[in-house]
Formats: C-alpha cells, sequence, structure tokens
C-alpha cells in the first residue's frame, strides 16, 4: 500500500500535526506500506526530522508574499486551491492508494480535488466546523458526543474512528505504561513540556513557579523542542532551580514522563500521552483548538485547566501544584482516571483500520 501525508509544522502551527503523522507513518511502514510526505517550506518547520526519519519528502516552496488570510486559512501560507493544484500534480504521479490529510486550513473542497488521484482519503481532525469528503475520518480527542459533532459535516459510508481510544501515541508509551512501576502519590517528580515550540515561553512561566514552590528534593524534568526559539534563555534559567534537568529534542519522551508523578503542559496531543501513563496535569491551552481538549479533561477529572496562557499567571500555576501536592487522595483519582481514558494503542487500531478500508475498496 502506498501512503502519502499532507500536513505542516510551522513556528505558527507548531509540531504537533506532523508528530501525530510521524506516529501513523512508523505504523503504516511497520505493516508494509510505502510511506512519503507532502510538506509546505513554512517558516520554523521541521522538515529535517521527516528526513531523518526516512521518509520521501515532497517539499511545497515558500510564497514569497505571505498569505493574508486570517485564522486557520493562514496556516496554509498560501490560497488553498493553489495548494491543490501543489498536491495535485505530486499526486498525479506517486498514484497513492491513501493519502491523509491532517491540516486545519484545508477541507472538502481541496479534497474532492484530490479525488482524481488516490484510491482512499483519510482526514485527521478535531474542530467540527468545516465539511470533509473522506473515506476515513479520525478525531482522537474527547468529547461527550463526537458523533453528533460530525453528523453534517462527513459523507455518508465515511468510516469515523472518535476519541482517546483511537489516539496516535508511538508504541513506546504503550510500552512505557505496561513496564510502569506503581508509585506512591507523593509528588516528587515533575514533567514540563509545551510542545516543540512553545513560541510564548510557557516553559519559563511554569519553571518560575516551580521554583517558587521551594519542595525539598523535588526532580523537575523539562523538556523542549529543538525549534524552541527561547531554548538559550531557559538553558541559563534551569541550573538555579535545584533539581532541574533541562532535555532538548529527545526520543525518551515515555520514560521521562513514566517516572514524573505530576506534569503541566498545553492541551494538545500529548494530552492523550499524559492519560496513557496515568499523569495527572496541569493545562495551559496555547492554542485556540487545545481549549475544548483541555476543558473536557478538566471535566473528566484527568488534569486541572488553568486556562489561555495569557490569562494563567505563574501564581496560578503554583496555586495549582500545591492542590494536586497537598491532595493525595486527588492525585490518586486522577491518574487512575486518565490510564481509563486512553491505554495506548489507538495507533494499532487506526492503522487496522485504515488497512480494512483500503483493502475493501469501500470510499464514502
Amino acid at each position: 500500500m502506498k501512503v502519502i501525508i499532507r500536513t505542516d509544522s510551522s513556528e505558527l502551527i507548531g509540531t504537533g500535526h506532523l508528530t501525530r503523522c510521524l506516529t501513523l507513518a512508523e505504523k503504516l511502514r511497520a505493516d508494509g506500506a510505502e510511506v512519503s510526505f507532502i510538506c509546505r517550506d513554512l517558516p520554523g518547520n521541521m522538515k529535517t526530522l521527516v528526513s531523518k526519519k526516512g521518509y520521501k519528502l515532497h517539499l511545497l516552496p515558500q510564497e514569497k508574499n505571505s498569505l493574508s488570510a486570517g485564522g486557520y486559512a493562514s496556516w496554509l501560507g498560501v490560497r488553498w486551491y493553489a495548494d491543490a493544484d501543489d498536491t495535485a500534480q505530486i499526486l498525479a504521479t506517486e498514484n497513492p492508494d491513501l493519502l491523509v490529510v491532517d491540516h486545519y486550513a484545508l477541507d472538502a473542497r481541496w479534497e474532492e480535488r484530490m479525488r482524481p488521484y488516490a484510491g482512499h482519503i483519510m482526514v485527521i481532525d478535531d474542530l467540527a466546523n468545516r465539511h470533509h469528503d473522506c473515506d476515513i475520518f479520525l478525531d482522537q480527542n474527547y468529547h461527550d458526543n463526537p458523533a453528533g459533532r460530525y453528523e453534517m459535516l462527513l459523507p455518508d459510508g465515511c468510516a469515523a474512528l472518535y476519541g482517546p481510544q483511537y489516539a496516535l501515541l508511538r508504541q513506546e508509551f504503550a510500552v512505557a505504561r505496561k513496564n510502569m512501576v506503581s508509585n506512591n502519590d507523593n509528588v516528587q517528580r515533575i514533567f514540563v513540556f509545551f510542545g516543540g515550540i512553545d513560541p510564548n515561553n510557557e516553559t519559563m512561566k511554569a519553571l518560575g513557579a516551580i521554583g517558587n514552590l521551594q519542595i525539598k528534593d523535588m526532580v523537575i524534568d523539562i523538556v523542549i523542542g529543538s525549534a524552541n526559539r527561547n531554548k538559550d534563555k531557559i538553558g541559563e534559567m534551569v541550573p538555579s532551580i535545584a533539581g532541574a534537568t533541562l532535555h532538548c529534542q529527545i526520543d525518551n519522551m515515555a520514560e521521562l514522563m513514566a517516572k514524573a508523578d505530576i506534569a503541566i503542559g498545553a492541551g494538545g496531543t500529548t494530552t492523550w500521552e499524559r492519560c496513557c501513563l496515568g499523569l495527572p496535569s496541569v493545562i495551559i491551552a496555547v492554542a485556540e483548538n487545545q481549549i475544548p481538549i483541555a476543558e473536557s479533561c478538566h471535566t473528566a477529572g484527568v488534569g486541572i485547566y488553568l486556562g489561555r496562557a495569557e490569562e494563567v499567571s505563574s501564581e496560578r500555576i503554583g496555586e495549582a501544584f500545591r492542590s494536586l501536592i497537598e491532595q493525595p487522595s486527588l492525585l490518586s483519582e486522577m491518574k487512575r482516571k486518565a490510564r481509563e481514558m486512553c491505554d495506548g494503542l489507538g495507533t494499532d487500531r487506526v492503522s487496522r483500520a485504515i488497512y480494512k478500508t483500503v483493502k475493501a475498496g469501500v470510499t464514502a
């Protein structure tokens, strides 16, 4: 099976879409598929990560004049129909069995134009704000009524996959979950991660709060991506916090998370990684699309949502940490609920659904 994935990463978009697509690509490749990527050469993109993992990359050019459109449309860097033309030219020579699309700037108009060039189309999305023309649809986030959100947005016959049971997590998380040693409910280790780019530098805000806690013998693991523009400032701050260690662009994320007692981070894809390992979280939304995820996790009792990044102070973060540290029974309940929400086997389930649909020749 030949698969092509259309997604992007940039300073504006972040790295979450590309990261989950790479996770899916790894599983599909392990199951025998030939996988390649189409990405646009946007500012701050992670194209080297795609090539480093051994995937063929079709790099679309960056426009000299940036797109003036607002909202998610600006994420594309060009008009949607221009991107459709660029992508169609590549697909016409590659003839993929499956085109996977993970992009908030693309919708049914773009997908319909791809129909002649791909055997099947899969869309990964979570906004529920536009129509899609696809054969497989994935929204891995937690919602009370996921089918209802997309009732009028997906075509008849589309195989829809909803919820964290389909979360695209790397195999290392399922392995770490299986090998975890049950720890007590005392907080001795904190995990900090706000995504690969963290443009608003929430990492330093969180470190300020942790430093003010002044808890003896605490271990703090801070993870940042290589594209983080503030990594030098963070690196200068870390030595001033007792027990803190900085990790940059690591491959052992699951190992560090499994050792932690609580975490602080954004409300993106990493949410389900934390849940898989039963890691209670303090959550800050660093993008508009993360708000529903964070609110759902707060309601479900697997995290404490503090609000949008611009509304959350270092003092508020400190209060949330102290609340968890001083209530071990709450911490224990959050761990249990988090593990129940996501078991880390979602990528396997998605791969099976893809092969089932493509082999059966089913289209919506």
